[in-house]
């Protein structure tokens, strides 16, 4: 039987959200939420869908890793050649959303993306398992290839040659970014789709606005 997809629905009851309830600082608000995500065991807690855009406006969007929230920055990491990383070298204008389902929460970000100091990138990726240092080098993310073998062999000649190291230099055209947000909205699923969404926006003394918005 075909599945009907007009009837795939749930009612939300986990939870509620109110203005009064959130911290007057949405990084602040955002932790409290990711570490709660934690606690819950939600599978990829950091899991983000990292949203770009073209200089004519045309988006793109994928999933990404959250690596960590510093000095207000939202940050990442990924190949600067890839399609993102070209869309980021033209228009740094980004947004991020992160859905955890089993809480029924959703936060919305939408910021610019700055790329991180370079010292910052190297730390990093000298902390990753080797494989997926070599993995780093080994891909042309984005490019057209023939085949996984391309892959495959690009790796077996890396382990080769860096078979008595216990680290990769950092490939240059790889490294991280931090987004700094400029609206940032939290939403709780409530039952017959009047949710809770309370939006933070900032204003040009550097305070956030705080909002609750119509389902």
């Amino acid at each position: 039987m075909p599945i009907n997809i007009e009837d795939l629905r749930r009612d939300y009851s986990a939870g509620e959200l109110e203005v009064s309830d959130v911290s007057t600082d949405p990084i602040v608000q955002f932790r409290k939420w990711f570490e709660e995500a934690v606690q819950a065991e939600v599978p990829e807690p950091n899991a983000m869908t990292l949203s770009t855009a073209s200089p004519e406006g045309k988006p793109s969007a994928r999933i990404v890793l959250l690596k960590g929230i510093e000095s207000g920055a939202f940050r990442f990491y990924t190949n600067y050649n890839s399609r993102k990383g070209q869309e980021l070298s033209r228009n740094p204008h980004v947004a991020l959303t992160f859905l955890w389902h089993e809480l029924q929460r959703q936060v919305r970000i939408e910021g610019t993306a700055a790329l991180l100091p370079e010292e910052v990138s190297q730390a990093y990726f000298q902390s990753r398992p080797k494989g997926s240092q070599i993995g780093a080098w080994a891909s042309p993310q984005s490019e057209i290839i023939e085949g996984r073998a391309v892959l495959e062999r690009n790796v077996s000649k890396l382990q080769e040659e860096y078979s008595a190291a216990d680290a990769l230099p950092k490939p240059p055209h790889w490294g991280g970014y931090g987004v700094k947000p400029s609206y940032v909205e939290f939403w709780q699923g409530r039952s017959s789709r009047l949710h809770d969404r309370v939006a933070y926006t900032l204003q040009g003394d550097g305070q956030w606005l705080r909002q609750r918005l119509a389902p």
